[in-house]
């Protein structure tokens, strides 16, 4: 029994496991998980054996208890043919072969208390080895479940690292980005661009201003030559 109650103690921890307080300790969840789905999957073929070992033995006891019952009833059976017997005998008036038999039907009832003796004392123990494999078998069921959520858990936290995983990256990149801003280049390339284009627009209006002056003067030329015209039919005058 104590061994028993050594294996069902055993199942009964590791089903209680607390999955979210081992996935909180792990440095790497997604192997640490896989480690653990193969223990954990290890501890429940371990104790799986136990407990076959421990139907098996239950059922070599009650096959045990079963013969002790048909003991019984075999004994009984013999001690009142046996009884039988010796009546008849005894109606016949051998009184000596009579008791033979009446001997013979004591016996059979000494083997018959016997058996129903071992018979009471192993129901108790049948019905412990009963509510231990029920127990047994419990235990592992809630073991079989908890793996399950174990290995859901590993899908969603493996999922969940990959996702964390490419969200950083991104992150990178942006950060990235930003620390070497190309919108500064931009804009001292787009300040060059419009000096250039001050420049050249300098360089028009001075043109300009040139054309003018040139037209200015030929202007000044024109007038200066209507006014030496003028000057000279004014002394022809005179």
């Amino acid at each position: 029994m104590a061994e028993k109650q050594s294996i069902l103690g055993r199942i009964t921890q590791l089903a209680k496991a607390n999955i979210n307080a081992l996935l909180d300790r792990a440095e790497d969840p997604e192997k640490m998980l896989d480690q653990l789905i193969r223990d954990y999957t290890n501890s429940i073929a371990e104790a799986e054996s136990a407990v076959a070992q421990t139907i098996g033995n239950l059922r070599l006891a009650e096959k045990d208890y079963e013969a002790d019952q048909a003991e019984v009833k075999e004994w009984g059976e013999k001690a009142a043919a046996a009884s039988a017997k010796a009546d008849s005998l005894r109606a016949a008036g051998d009184t000596e072969a009579a008791n033979k038999f009446d001997n013979l039907a004591k016996v059979a009832l000494g083997k018959q208390i016997s058996a129903e003796r071992e018979v009471k004392d192993a129901e108790p123990l049948l019905a412990a080895q009963r509510d231990t494999v029920e127990k047994l078998k419990s235990g592992v069921a809630s073991m079989r479940d908890k793996l399950e959520d174990l290995k859901k858990k590993r899908d969603e936290l493996v999922a969940r690292q990959k996702t964390a995983a490419a969200q950083n990256l991104v992150q990178d990149a942006v950060s990235k980005i930003s620390v070497l801003d190309p919108t500064s280049e931009v804009s001292r390339f787009e300040e060059r661009v419009r000096r250039e284009e001050a420049l050249a627009q300098g360089r028009t209006e001075l043109a300009m201003d040139s054309l003018e002056n040139q037209f200015a003067e030929l202007e000044m030329d024109g007038d200066s030559a209507e006014v030496e015209a003028r000057l000279a039919a004014l002394k022809k005058q005179q």
